[in-house]
């Protein structure tokens, strides 16, 4: 690891999450930071919005509603995705994934906007 490629991976989180990511300890940190965002984001070819857009069917996918709210809320916070679409990847998805996940995700989206809406 380099303080540079440190720096880059910091700012690009930042940057797919929307808030201020600071440095943090341990080796999955590390790894998550230096390789999946320094690396893997920010790869030329896809945009975040992509990238965000094929991560959230892949969570839709296996279920994982905590991760997805992560980069649900990312999603709208950095204006890649606005209520119409996400409602839109919600029942895109649910003919993919199965009725059961794509249900779940799709009242995961429908709670995110509901409290957005009452922000």
């Amino acid at each position: 690891m380099t303080d540079e490629r440190r720096a880059r991976g910091l700012a690009k989180m930042g940057e797919v999450y929307g808030w201020e990511v600071s440095d943090g300890p341990g080796e999955f940190f590390g790894v998550t930071v230096d390789h999946l965002f320094a690396d893997i984001w920010s790869r030329p070819g896809l945009s975040l919005r992509d990238r965000r857009l094929l991560l959230l069917g892949a969570l839709a996918a296996q279920g994982l509603d905590d991760v997805a709210d992560i980069q649900v809320r990312a999603a709208l916070g950095n204006d890649e995705l606005d209520a119409e679409q996400l409602r839109e990847i919600g029942l895109f998805l649910t003919h993919y994934v199965g009725w059961p996940l794509g249900t779940k995700f799709t009242m995961r989206i429908e709670k995110i906007l509901g409290e957005k809406d009452r922000s």
